[in-house]
């Protein structure tokens, strides 16, 4: 019993060491965390506190400062500000860059247009070339077909059949159609009292010749009932006249009423604008040529550039191997020599070619005597045939 009373107390001394290191542990740990989260706590204070105070303070001195400037700033500031920010709000489509289209003269702003690069250079050289006068078109063309001693509405309509009469036909043949239709009196009365086979007669050989006289025929009884027997005095009152199509229009405009609408450009001046780069991108048809040129060439040449480039193209731009030899545009000119064959500029050689080309009518004439020459020849052997097999 006592060896039992004595491990007993034993056990309790152990225990109570125990115990008491364990405090003292405890106790140390303790001290330690609370020091720990003190620091945690003035850490979070010290990162935490200021700048919130500090943002705050900033936030409102930048309202307050925005509250002043908006108050004091004038109504059109605001306006500019509000549309300056309009772009960027918008979810719809993005901001575009500054594109600049015009440009600032004393006179004001004027629009930046495109211009060939030495027309001025080969116009005066075409204008040079031309000082003579001498072409087809100077001698017998619109101006010169009408009669000068004729009413003021006659010569008027003379002129509008000139032009009518000139499409697609050489200068010489449509003055001698015009002089003929003087002499049986070329007026709206008389060509209305005339049949259509004696009017054909008069007009031949002009191109197109019976297509040609119904339109001169529509287009004279037009301009009795609806324009009181003169010729419209605007371009689209002649475009509506049967076979008067714009050149015409803008031509008759200048030359029988001496208004300028617009530029004639016939197959002439078609070709040679483009061959003058006078035109931004190479153009199909006459009427994309007008627009091209009315583009850009000032309105005081409109009505000079077309018998300028027509007698150019007669003499020398010709559309078949042109002379650029002789063309005083040859260094500016972008086509200059191009439609040549190097063996066709050797001198001499280009008179030779345009010699031996014949022409399409010439070639359709010799095959047509060949044609008929085989079949006279075939039917004269026939016939001996039969005359042997007789005898």
């Amino acid at each position: 019993m006592d060896r039992d009373v004595v491990l007993r107390s034993e056990s309790i001394a152990v225990l109570d060491a125990c115990a008491t290191e364990a405090m003292a542990i405890s106790n140390a740990n303790k001290g330690g965390i609370r020091r720990l989260r003190s620091r945690m706590a003035q850490g979070l204070r010290s990162e935490d506190g200021p700048p919130k105070v500090k943002a705050e303070v900033h936030e409102q001195s930048i309202s307050f400062a925005a509250l002043e400037t908006h108050a004091k700033a004038p109504a059109a500031t605001k306006v500019k500000e509000e549309t300056d920010r309009a772009p960027l709000t918008s979810h719809s489509k993005p901001r575009r860059g500054h594109v600049k289209v015009e440009y600032e003269e004393e006179a004001g702003l004027k629009r930046q247009r495109w211009e060939p690069c030495d027309w001025i250079t080969q116009l005066s050289f075409i204008r040079e070339m031309r000082s003579k006068r001498d072409a087809p078109v100077d001698q017998m063309g619109a101006e010169k077909c009408y009669d000068p001693e004729a009413p003021p509405e006659v010569r008027r309509y003379q002129v509008l059949i000139s032009l009518m009469l000139s499409s697609q036909t050489k200068d010489h043949v449509t003055a001698g159609a015009v002089q003929r239709l003087r002499e049986h009196g070329l007026t709206v009365d008389a060509v209305l009292e005339m049949d259509d086979e004696t009017l054909g007669k008069l007009i031949y050989p002009v191109g197109f010749w019976r297509t040609k006289v119904k339109y001169v025929k529509r287009a004279s009884a037009l301009i009795r009932q609806e324009f009181r027997g003169d010729v419209p005095d605007t371009v689209e009152g002649l475009m509506r006249l049967p076979g008067v199509g714009p050149k015409m229009a803008h031509l008759a405009m200048d030359i029988a009423w001496g208004r300028v609408s617009g530029i004639g450009v016939d197959t002439h001046v078609h070709r040679i604008s483009n061959r003058l780069g006078w035109t931004k991108k190479e153009t199909k048809t006459p009427e994309e040529t007008r627009r091209a040129l009315e583009e850009w060439l000032p309105r005081d040449l409109w009505s000079e550039i077309n018998w300028l480039l027509v007698g150019f193209g007669q003499q020398v731009c010709l559309p078949v191997a042109p002379l650029c030899s002789v063309c005083l545009s040859q260094h500016t000119c972008p086509s200059a020599h191009k439609s040549l064959k190097p063996a066709a500029r050797r001198p001499g050689e280009l008179a030779a070619r345009v010699k031996e080309e014949p022409s399409r009518r010439r070639r359709d004439t010799a095959k047509q005597e060949e044609e008929d020459l085989r079949k006279r020849s075939g039917r004269k052997d026939g016939a001996g045939a039969q005359r042997t097999e007789e005898t």
